[in-house]
């Protein structure tokens, strides 16, 4: 399944961040100070199997391997109770600023209030990392309220792309 429109956001200033917080004191997020390929790869494939991530699912372990050790990533976990909940990565770009790469929650966590504060701690977390800007781009394939949890935080569209459609 190919997605029908690409959009992409971006954030200038850590001012234009409108923050969300969840109230629920057993909402937290953690960094994976040690890199461990295999979370990434566990993360990707439970978040990402119900919005169609299938760019890394062939990877193996080598590829798993360089990608989680690269020092332009950094990855976060959030976790309700004790529970994962979700994750996301920033990867580092000199000149292009922070990308968020992925971001997502667990199915049995959306829909809860948790994916406004995931998202505030990621842009927190990608301009504490000396960004000039911070950028992600989302498709019509994410989560139904993807786009507008982006923009709600405080980013804005400054590309749209209509994919063509790929050749079976």
């Amino acid at each position: 399944m190919s997605p029908t429109i690409i959009h992409y956001l971006q954030m200038l200033t850590p001012s234009d961040l409108r923050p969300r917080v969840s109230q629920d004191t057993h909402f937290q997020v953690w960094e994976l100070k040690q890199p461990q390929w295999q979370m990434n790869q566990c993360l990707y494939q439970w978040v990402g199997s119900s919005w169609h991530w299938r760019d890394k699912l062939p990877w193996q372990e080598d590829q798993w391997k360089a990608y989680a050790l690269d020092p332009t990533l950094r990855t976060f976990v959030s976790y309700h109770q004790g529970h994962v909940a979700g994750y996301y990565e920033l990867k580092h770009h000199d000149s292009q600023g922070v990308e968020i790469a992925i971001f997502g929650l667990i199915p049995s966590y959306q829909g809860r209030g948790f994916g406004g504060a995931l998202l505030t701690h990621a842009l927190e977390q990608a301009w504490s990392w000396n960004a000039n800007r911070v950028w992600v781009h989302t498709c019509d394939l994410d989560h139904p309220h993807a786009l507008r949890n982006y923009e709600a935080r405080g980013m804005e569209c400054y590309r749209q792309e209509r994919p063509s459609p790929k050749k079976q």
